[in-house]
């Protein structure tokens, strides 16, 4: 009964979307206020419904009813109750209800703030939100249904949602257990907080639709959307971020990124995304680039859809990506349905988005942000080519030709290379116009002492003169924005007669944006240094051990001492588990202990590395093989990750500089009006 009522919830919750559509279309076509605020409430109505289904669904997961095909798919009787509950979005059934959820929790927060001064926009957003709500439903509903039961029909064993004739429940005695790879902490945070970053770009993309659909071009849908775009990157970005760290926990990879085509799926949105927020800003300021900033937002949208759809439908070979499924075309439809309509709009309001003034210096802020958005856009060509570079071999050739990570690493260095170098110019530039001497002169104290340190490096560290480039630029950055810090913190302090450390904080206080972007590229820079390290420096061997035996690598001795195995039926895993010794330059550090688990339930294998960790590198020992002889022999492979640490310090400075520019600002009318009432109060009347 529980299934049949989670998808009658679900069924139900699809109607109610399609009625939102329909009555936000007809109601605005027809000027119809009572229309609109009923299309507004079905919107509304779709959150608690869904919630309903999904309080349904976790119900049969956490309560074992493998009778329920995507219950016996994810979830077994060995793992523990917070498994379960995450196994919601750890299948494919389950995670587009888990999409649908968010959705309606979104486009529901949207639709309750005050509408007064953007009315005409309110049945457009809905409109929006109701497409994109009933597509992910209609999935649901119609081909990925995870309230399918298991009946016996003569003999046979066939999913269905109703009872076929004659047949009877089929109820397995345990299930297949969640992939041991999403057994990992950040795999319960991860795939949440990608969702969240994709659903949060649906609403810019919907106000943004909702503006040319009105011809309302100017910049009030970004004012409008600002935060919602700021926590969609934020969300985003985590995601990557945990991502990475999963990866380096669990893959084996000895790395955290390996250009997986899943991975690039949702990189791919985040470049589209990034390129959008610096975007905006010349249009808030300069009342430019306002046709990039809408096909920005639309790339970013249509991303959003095309990534889901890689993970999918199963085109594509990827340790991310779900088994294949017939939803597949389905995702393709819809995406190059809304963005041939989207791009249609653009086209159509296309005279009505030229901007307010032209661009006069190619050294000016704004030139700067518009070369930033080219080199972003050029990443992009790069990833969606080698993700699809597979498909279009097989289409041409019969066979699926992948392109590795060296593709990707030498075609994006040097993009890179120039977007580091932007982000330490575009600071020190001026709105409208720049020369190459105001610019040198703001710049070069800064670029001395960035020379300095990578003459130190050369002298210390490194003769690689591609990483010393990189070093370069990692502290050109750092200190050009010091720089800002110091320069505003300065001004303040003597214009207010304040100690440094209160100018600084009031400073960056009154100017959340600008101060949490400039976190967010010391953060950035402090990321660099990690993946610099990674892709200059690592180091890695291997080799079959006896006991007692030893491989060197980098001043690292790694001594073999032992070999466990044994079964913990509680949990349902099987332990093999080495130890290792471990000497730097003679001098013993202790022990690490690689290993690999084996899931009873789900018959896989997960890959735990023993890892020892400082900020000059990490030693990164896989076990690999062995062999269960009296001589044990076991086959290990081993890193040295240089820097790597940093990668994970900055990923944590860049969260917290998007929270300090995302946090929420008093709006300036409320702050306005509120001071005038304030003032009125205290101000005697006519009548006194």
């Amino acid at each position: 009964m529980i299934a049949e009522f989670g998808y009658g919830i679900t069924l139900v919750s699809f109607l109610v979307a399609v009625y939102s559509v329909v009555a936000a279309v007809y109601g605005a076509t027809k000027k119809s206020a009572s229309l609109v605020e009923s299309s507004r409430r079905g919107m509304l109505l779709t959150f608690p419904l869904i919630t309903i289904a999904a309080g349904s669904l976790i119900y049969l997961l956490v309560n074992n009813h493998f009778e329920v095909a995507f219950v016996y798919e994810v979830t077994s009787r060995s793992m523990p109750t917070y498994l379960k509950i995450t196994a919601w979005w750890g299948g494919q059934a389950g995670s587009l209800l888990f999409w649908s959820w968010l959705l309606a929790a979104f486009a529901s927060a949207v639709t309750i703030r005050k509408w007064d001064r953007d009315i005409e926009f309110l049945p457009w957003v809905v409109m929006v939100c109701s497409v994109t709500l009933v597509f992910f439903l209609g999935m649901v509903v119609f081909y990925e249904n995870p309230f399918t039961r298991y009946w016996l029909v003569n003999g046979n064993v066939e999913p269905h949602m109703f009872q076929p004739a004659l047949a009877t429940i089929f109820t397995p005695q345990d299930g297949n257990g969640l992939n041991p790879l999403l057994r990992h902490p950040g795999m319960v945070i991860h795939p949440p907080m990608l969702y969240l970053g994709f659903v949060s770009y649906v609403i810019p993309y919907a106000f943004a639709m909702a503006a040319l659909i009105t011809g309302r071009t100017d910049d009030r849908w970004i004012r409008l959307t600002r935060r919602w775009s700021l926590w969609a990157w934020l969300f985003l970005s985590f995601g990557l971020v945990l991502g990475g760290r999963w990866a380096y926990d669990v893959l084996g990879w000895g790395g955290y990124w390996g250009w997986d085509p899943v991975e690039i799926a949702a990189f791919m949105p985040w470049l589209t995304g990034t390129a959008f927020l610096h975007s905006v800003m010349i249009q808030e300021k300069r009342g430019m680039l306002k046709h990039w900033n809408m096909i920005l937002v639309i790339l970013t949208y249509a991303l959003v859809i095309f990534g889901t759809f890689l993970t999918r439908s199963g085109v594509l070979s990827s340790v991310h990506a779900f088994a294949n499924s017939p939803i597949g075309p389905l995702f393709m439809a819809f995406v190059s349905a809304t963005l041939i309509a989207s791009i249609a709009l653009v086209i159509y309001r296309w005279p009505q988005l030229r901007g307010e003034t032209e661009m006069k210096s190619m050294l000016s802020r704004e030139a700067l942000f518009l070369l930033n958005n080219l080199l972003f856009m050029s990443v992009l060509v790069i990833c969606f080519w080698g993700v699809m570079f597979p498909l279009v071999s097989e289409l041409f050739t019969g066979q699926k030709v992948t392109v590795g990570p060296p593709f990707y690493e030498r075609a994006t260095a040097p993009i890179f290379a120039g977007l580091m170098f932007l982000m330490g110019v575009a600071p020190l530039s001026a709105w409208g116009h720049s020369t190459v001497k105001t610019l040198g002169r703001a710049m070069w104290k800064s670029a001395l002492i960035a020379l300095v340190v990578t003459v130190i490096l050369f002298i210390t560290y490194t003769m690689n003169y591609i990483a010393l480039i990189g070093f370069f630029l990692i502290a050109l950055v750092i200190f050009v924005t010091a720089q800002e810090f110091w320069r505003g913190a300065r001004a303040r302090q003597r214009s207010q007669n304040e100690n440094f450390f209160s100018a600084l904080s009031r400073l960056m206080g009154r100017n959340r944006r600008r101060y949490g972007g400039y976190i967010i590229h010391i953060s950035m820079m402090l990321m660099a240094i990690g993946i610099l390290g990674m892709e200059a420096f690592q180091t890695s061997t291997q080799g079959e051990l006896a006991k007692g035996d030893a491989l060197d690598i980098s001043g690292y001795t790694v001594k073999y001492r032992e070999l466990a195995s044994w079964d913990d039926t509680g949990k349902g895993v099987n332990f093999t588990r080495a130890t290792m010794d471990i000497y730097k330059n003679g001098i013993y550090l202790g022990q690490l202990h690689p290993r690999i688990d084996y899931y009873f339930d789900s018959q896989q294998n997960m890959t735990i590395p023993g890892n020892r960790s400082t900020f000059k590198d990490d030693l990164y020992i896989i076990l690999v093989d062995w062999q269960p002889t009296t001589a044990m022999g076991a086959t290990f492979k081993i890193f040295v990750n240089p820097l790597v640490n940093w990668l994970w310090v900055g990923s944590l400075l860049f969260l917290v500089g998007i929270i300090f520019a995302a946090w929420p600002d008093r709006d300036p009318a409320e702050e306005i009006s509120r001071r005038g009432i304030s003032l009125s109060a205290t101000q005697p009347s006519a009548a006194d």
